[in-house]
């Protein structure tokens, strides 16, 4: 039995990062929120099929703050890499937090198969991407009715934490990557681990999908 994993790794310790594991038959067997670094590792580190998993992780976000300085001199809208006053301190035009890259690494040098991915990139091309502000209630609530309705898995009415949806779709990656790689591409490559994401909608979803639209027709 195989079994994916995908991590939606928060910037830092005081927001949660969700975790999901699909199993083969792509039956969600387990949800959880983690915190700081420890606890992730405790997860990897203590999950009893770990030889047997692929993970996908998330990118999260580098929320350092910039220094009203910086604020200062980019209003006249010069370009980084052309302004010598704007010289780049503490890493500030680093997009990508680097945060548990060592850990991962780790798990890599065990044999463990780890990616990384683009959270919003990945939504947009399974067709998940709302209209609504990104992590705002409705569009938690929306993420959530279509990965029931698209997807078939089994999650409960009520609203669940954004990070819990965010990791089934890094562990719905994990699987195509697995059974599917032809659908797989390298879009980017991050700290030594490479950055993937889907070719095309999976036919599974396209399936699916169709079948849905033409029954709300009949109806």
């Amino acid at each position: 039995m195989k079994y994916y994993i995908g991590l939606s790794l928060a910037s830092n310790s005081s927001t949660d990062s969700g975790v999901a594991v699909l199993d083969s038959d792509g039956n969600l067997i387990m949800l959880d929120k983690l915190y700081k670094m420890n606890d992730v590792a405790f997860f990897f580190e203590n999950f009893t099929s770990i030889r047997d998993c692929k993970i996908c992780v998330s990118m999260p976000a580098d929320r350092t703050m910039l220094e009203g300085r910086w604020r200062i001199l980019s209003k006249p809208y010069q370009m980084v890499s052309t302004n010598k006053n704007m010289p780049n301190r503490d890493n500030w035009t680093q997009r990508y937090s680097t945060r548990g890259c060592d850990f991962f690494n780790s798990l890599t040098e065990k044999g463990v198969p780890v990616d990384r991915f683009e959270l919003y990139i990945t939504r947009q091309m399974l067709h998940l991407n709302s209209c609504y502000k990104e992590r705002s209630p409705a569009d938690c609530k929306f993420l959530q009715q279509m990965l029931r309705t698209e997807w078939n898995i089994d999650l409960p009415v009520n609203m669940m934490p954004m990070s819990h949806m965010e990791a089934i779709v890094g562990a719905l990656l994990a699987k195509e990557s697995v059974e599917n790689s032809d659908n797989i591409r390298n879009i980017s490559h991050f700290r030594n681990f490479n950055v993937i994401d889907f070719k095309e909608c999976p036919t599974r979803f396209e399936f699916v999908r169709k079948c849905n639209e033409e029954t709300s027709l009949c109806c």
